[in-house]
């Protein structure tokens, strides 16, 4: 793939290229200034598309190459985000295409096999090695320059690598040929960028190339791509402009490598700690969970995050489309569905195909103690229900905005789950994405426990624990849990024994929000911990006394 191929809207800084200046009149300013040779620098910061832009932030992405800078422009009120990469020459162009047509002609498959570190080590050698064949001297800032593009476009993502790399880009979105990519942003939401893909074989290349990573096939008979990459991102592409008129299409959604953790919950407000502490008792009760919310509601997270209290001897089984629950548990076994090949026969599955429905039965063959379920939508759910009414906990997501619209999905096609079998789910978690005087925000709307089931109306019997009370942006606690009831009894405690258990556990997650604990792995350290010696836990925060001020 041409580097020419794609555009990226930077602006040339005042130096017109090559080796920019950082003394040509402020036009660019330096974003990493090797030590080697003082007064230069690989990328440059370009000056503002606009008069009218206003620059936002800016994050090193891959530094020394590679960062990102949001603006916002006051004449259209919108944001840009621009992919910041080294700036080339025309002749520094040029040598990237000649590296990577040799390259393509001269990689062998061995360096398939490789890791990627290795793969990066190699590749540079042979550029440095196709530098010094053919006599071509370069200073050490151009050939820094050219071997980011032909790392970027063999080993990473090509001109979408930056956005790939930065931690606040959560999905990326490439709607056609000569229309820019969006981008939702962490902190911004959904962002137009600054990258365009200009050609169309240059965007149909990008589509195969995302088949190869993901190891499926797209062409003009079979256009559709859908599939995860080596490092979790789930891809939903289209090939050419067989069912998108405007050209190939893709959406990716970042895999996070830090998965969502209950400080994250508190620390953006989506809940309270006293909440996150009810839940850290349900999961250690086996109390089964399904959270129900709307797209971008941020389920998964969640779910992901009040599966980290799940107890460290616990044996755990996770189900999924794709990679996205990440836990520290030693004995857990993750699950992913994989697509099959060929005609669908009279089940309705290609050949190979293993989906959720044969995931969630060999589940139930390991003896796990827990079932984690990315999204339930199909038949696998009538299974799941009846592994929640042997015993089995279960925690899992699907698309809803209320306990009625959930048991609506749940009994009618294709779950058919009898409302019966319903009573065997002990929590519901209402999941929104709410837009309030802070912008875009994520919260638990309610947090109901399943009581029962009355027979003559046909109706689940609900207990609101908490709610999330839009006015003040606060959670509020509705007056009494059954699972604190359920608790009482078991270990035989007085409701005083069982408050002070309580806010012991809400003190613990209170005194890791004030450390900004978000490592889930020392995170669930403490909470493993807790398990086997809950006094001594108590007794170091005790010690740790109240957290310095910020700053």
């Amino acid at each position: 793939m041409a580097s020419g191929s794609v555009r990226v809207k930077i602006p040339r800084t005042a130096s017109g290229g090559g080796e920019p200046s950082p003394l040509a009149g402020g036009a660019a300013r330096p974003l990493e200034t090797p030590t080697d040779v003082p007064g230069t620098f690989i990328t440059a910061m370009p000056p503002l598309p606009e008069p009218t832009m206003r620059e936002l932030e800016v994050s090193a992405v891959n530094p020394p190459y590679s960062y990102s800078r949001v603006t916002y422009n006051d004449r259209n009120k919108e944001f840009l985000y621009e992919a910041i990469e080294p700036q080339l020459s025309a002749h520094e162009k040029q040598l990237v295409d000649h590296v990577k047509t040799t390259l393509t002609k001269i990689l062998g498959s061995e360096v398939v096999s490789l890791s990627t570190a290795d793969k990066r080590a190699y590749l540079r050698g042979e550029t440095e090695e196709y530098f010094r064949s053919r006599g071509i001297s370069l200073s050490p800032l151009s050939t820094e320059r050219i071997i980011y593009y032909v790392l970027r476009d063999f080993v990473g993502y090509g001109p979408v690598d930056a956005l790939i790399l930065d931690p606040e880009v959560e999905d990326i979105s490439c709607d056609g040929v000569d229309v820019p990519l969006f981008i939702f942003h962490g902190k911004y939401e959904s962002v137009k960028t600054n990258v365009v893909f200009a050609d169309e074989e240059a965007l149909n290349s990008f589509i195969v190339m995302l088949g190869q990573r993901c190891s499926k096939a797209v062409s003009v008979s079979a256009p559709i791509l859908d599939g995860t990459t080596p490092e979790g991102h789930r891809v939903q592409a289209t090939y050419a402009r067989e069912i998108t008129t405007r050209g190939a299409s893709f959406t990716i959604r970042r895999f996070k490598e830090r998965p969502f953790t209950p400080v994250d919950l508190v620390a953006m407000g989506s809940a309270s700690e006293e909440m996150v502490a009810y839940f850290w008792l349900a999961a250690e009760q086996g109390e089964s969970v399904i959270i129900c919310g709307g797209p971008a509601a941020g389920k998964t997270s969640t779910l992901n995050a009040i599966a980290l209290f799940i107890p460290p001897t616990s044996k755990i089984v996770s189900i999924e489309d794709t990679r996205e629950v990440n836990l520290p548990h030693e004995n857990w076994i993750p699950g992913a569905t994989r697509s099959g090949t060929g005609d669908r026969g009279a089940d309705g599955k290609a050949a190979g195909e293993v989906d959720m429905f044969d995931l969630v039965r060999a589940a139930l063959r390991q003896r796990p103690n827990y079932i984690v379920v990315g999204e339930v939508r199909g038949k696998e759910t009538y299974t799941m229900f009846q592994a929640m009414a042997t015993g089995h906990t279960t925690y899992s997501t699907m698309h809803a905005d209320s306990v009625k619209s959930m048991v609506n999905r749940l009994e009618n096609p294709p779950i058919n789950t009898p409302r019966i079998l319903l009573s065997a789910l002990n929590n519901v978690i209402i999941q929104i994405q709410a837009r309030t005087e802070k912008g875009v925000v994520r919260r638990l709307k309610q947090v109901l426990e399943i009581v029962g089931f009355e027979p003559e109306t046909n109706e689940l019997i609900t207990n609101t624990v908490y709610e999330w009370d839009p006015a003040t942006d606060t959670f509020v606690f509705k007056g009494h849990s059954f699972l604190f009831d359920k608790i009482t009894e078991l270990k035989n405690y007085t409701a005083e024994e069982m408050d002070a258990e309580f806010q012991r556990r809400a003190s613990v997650i209170r005194y890791l929000v004030q450390n900004q604990t978000t490592d889930y792995r020392q995170l669930w350290r403490t909470i493993a911990q807790y398990y086997k010696d809950p006094n001594e836990v108590m007794a170091r925060i005790r010690a740790a006394g109240p957290p310095p001020p910020a700053g």
